[in-house]
């Protein structure tokens, strides 16, 4: 790492700490705590260099009154190594090309740590992408071999892909689970053809997905993939939560006990914003050592803060209250140019049998990351330019639109992990009132 002193809080999927990491980060001389917590699309080393990069701008930004200290959240994700990441693929070194429908070496290797005791199933997936069939039926079966990797099992009721939809069962009968996304309950022919057609929207190529019946096959098997690749994501969302309320926020929780004076200051990327936002669910009430948390395109909904949402008053969001207990600010970061957020979280949020369809945007699915926070009354919205110039305010939530710096990366996922921004540094800087 090339700032210092630097920690790491590692946690398993189930949100258990490594006692030692807790320890070493306790013993940080600082004021002032900085806590990232990467998001689905990172292995370790991945997420060490994005550590790495983001923290360099900190040292010169913060006043001489702040001692900082910097602490990496690692928890256990996957990385496709065919998505390429700004800055990063120099050092993460050749990705697979996205058109490729195979999985390459490192990607089964990832699904097989990821998934593990499912080798079988995964060898299976694999020779189908790589031979890509015209059948149907082989079409059907890749689509219940990613349903059962992703959890939610499945009993056929409609028949195959050609015949029907393939339905996920909620307890034995044919009706599907509404807690499970329409992109593992509904037809496969279609789930993977919407998949296709929402990269073609994300690809930079006016020509895609291809228009020969080869060119249309072979698309339609990127969409299979992408199936698969929205299954890790599907897991990511649930294991990101659990880190978060589980893991990261009773180890903050435990590390304002033994260091009472402590300021920390969260930051969390894509699904790493929702480990951070999640950890708040942990703090008691009253608490006042998170002074702040700032999101980098936060995968997880937009109206997570809302007290009510405007489609169902009875509810409020899945955070509801939770930015009161921050001391500071909550921040989110978005940006436009995030396909990742724009077309695949929606697609990846639907609930079974919802009337909208797989593909288009949906206010009710859209991400923090895509648009900022959405129906908590008084919630600021900024131009990263405004903010950079006046500040952010001292308390509530607030949204920064991004899309200035967050603007460059390939498909499918844009500039998603397009954030190591010394502007996006400074809005950290701001919101913990830590600058010059």
């Amino acid at each position: 790492m090339g700032v210092s002193p630097y920690a790491e809080l590692v946690f398993d999927a189930q949100g258990d700490a490594d006692p030692a990491g807790l320890r070493a980060v306790a013993d940080i001389d600082a004021t002032d705590l900085l806590v990232f917590a990467h998001g689905w699309n990172s292995d370790r080393p991945a997420s060490i260099r994005l550590f790495d990069r983001f923290y360099a701008p900190f040292a010169g930004l913060v006043g001489p009154g702040v001692r900082l200290g910097y602490a990496g959240v690692v928890w256990p994700s996957i990385r496709f190594p065919d998505e390429p990441i700004p800055d990063f693929d120099s050092l993460m070194g050749p990705d697979a090309s996205a058109a490729d429908t195979a999985l390459d070496a490192a990607t089964r290797r990832a699904l097989a740590e990821f998934w593990p005791g499912h080798g079988a199933q995964l060898d299976r997936a694999a020779e189908l992408l790589a031979a890509r069939p015209e059948s149907e039926d082989a079409l059907a079966e890749f689509g219940l071999l990613v349903r059962r990797l992703a959890g939610v099992g499945g009993t056929e009721a409609g028949g195959t892909a050609g015949g029907g939809a393939v339905r996920v069962a909620s307890g034995g009968g044919g009706t599907p689970d509404r807690g499970v996304p329409a992109i593992f309950a509904e037809d496969v022919r279609e789930v993977c053809q919407a998949l296709a057609d929402g990269l073609a929207a994300a690809s930079s190529d006016p020509s895609a997905p291809g228009r020969s019946a080869a060119g249309e096959r072979r698309a339609l098997w990127n969409g299979a993939k992408e199936l698969l690749r929205q299954a890790t994501y599907y897991e990511m969302k649930k294991r990101a939560g659990a880190v978060g309320e589980r893991g990261l926020g009773p180890a903050l929780t435990e590390l304002a006990a033994r260091r009472p004076g402590l300021r920390v200051h969260l930051v969390g990327h894509s699904f790493g914003g929702r480990v951070a936002a999640f950890s708040l669910r942990a703090v008691p009430a009253g608490a006042r050592h998170v002074k702040s948390l700032t999101l980098l395109q936060g995968a997880f909904s937009h109206y997570a803060f809302a007290d009510r949402l405007p489609h169902d008053s009875r509810r409020g969001g899945a955070l509801r209250g939770m930015h009161r207990r921050v001391d500071g600010p909550v921040v989110a970061c978005h940006s436009k140019h995030d396909a990742a957020l724009r077309v695949f979280y929606p697609l990846a949020s639907r609930m079974a049998g919802d009337s909208a369809g797989l593909l288009g945007f949906d206010e009710r699915w859209g991400a923090i990351g895509h648009d900022g926070v959405q129906a908590v009354p008084g919630a600021v919205r900024l131009t990263l330019a405004a903010a950079l110039r006046s500040g952010v305010p001292a308390s509530g939530c607030v949204s920064v639109d991004a899309a200035s710096v967050v603007r460059r990366g390939g498909p499918p996922a844009g500039a998603h992990s397009d954030i190591c921004h010394a502007e996006l540094a400074r809005v950290v800087v701001a919101a913990g009132r830590m600058g010059r």
